[in-house]
């Protein structure tokens, strides 16, 4: 229940610190997973709190925030075991990471919205002891492309490398469309997939420049296609017939009556 007091959220921390040391004892699954066994897990774990974010639902999120909560405590546990950290440590450096990355509120800077607050970030990271060595040194290798070309987009952007007018993106865009196009026509495919990539790059720019996050839009674009793609199978299956047995028009009707139907 939200409003806990600090002592009853400092409880259940530690009685949840207890359950996962007697499971990690007595538990057959538990006590063999290891570093390497639980990272596929917690891959999917991350990707079904981004599916409940996506979803808004409250109830979801708070299940799998502890469901990503036991991983970052079994890594811990694991590392306690190893003689290497133990969840104090994890807690300490986050700490005295987000203070140092803070002067504004725990030194002499100052920042009066959230994009010096980001802009100072980037500098800061570089004089962090073994932080990153690049601005774009951060931006882990394996992140999937489109949240990538975001990151890698608003990292540039808070040393300075971003569109003086947010406008003038369109003529990025437009640019590479063309370019797109000529590649197209030449019939080089390497040529095409690269002009492809540049255009992918270009409107993931501009979804940043406009506030958007690209992935969650793709995401919501993604599920209200599924949607009435299925509408239209289900309606194909009422009357008795296969997709693959109408024509594009029987299909780009029955798209419209979804548009109506799903008010999306």
């Amino acid at each position: 229940m939200a409003g806990n007091s600090k002592e009853t959220k400092l409880r259940e921390f530690g009685e949840l610190l207890d359950v996962l040391d007697t499971l990690r004892e007595r538990c057959p699954w538990d006590s063999v997973q290891t570093n390497e066994s639980l990272r596929p897990n917690t891959l999917e774990e991350t990707m079904e709190l981004a599916e409940a974010i996506i979803d808004n639902d409250e109830m979801k999120i708070s299940k799998e925030l502890g469901d990503v909560l036991l991983h970052v405590l079994f890594y811990a546990k694991i590392g306690d075991e190893k003689g290497q950290f133990d969840i104090a440590d994890v807690c300490q450096r986050l700490r005295q990471k987000l203070i140092f990355r803070h002067p504004h509120i725990y030194g002499d800077a100052t920042a009066s919205d959230a994009e010096q607050v980001l802009q100072q970030w980037e500098v800061i990271k570089l004089k962090e002891k073994g932080g990153n060595k690049t601005v774009l040194g951060g931006v882990p290798r394996s992140l999937p492309s489109l949240i990538k070309a975001e990151r890698v987009q608003e990292k540039a952007a808070n040393v300075g490398f971003d569109w003086e007018e947010r406008d003038d993106v369109w003529d990025k865009v437009k640019e590479e469309m063309n370019e797109v196009e000529q590649a197209v026509k030449s019939g080089k495919e390497s040529d095409v997939e690269e002009e492809f990539g540049d255009l992918l790059f270009a409107v993931v720019n501009a979804a940043r420049l406009y506030g958007v996050r690209p992935d969650n839009a793709l995401e919501r674009t993604n599920r209200k296609f599924i949607a009435r793609f299925n509408y239209i199978e289900q309606r194909a299956h009422e009357q008795g017939r296969n997709l693959n047995e109408m024509t594009l028009a029987e299909m780009d009707a029955l798209w419209d009556e979804a548009k109506i139907t799903l008010k999306h």
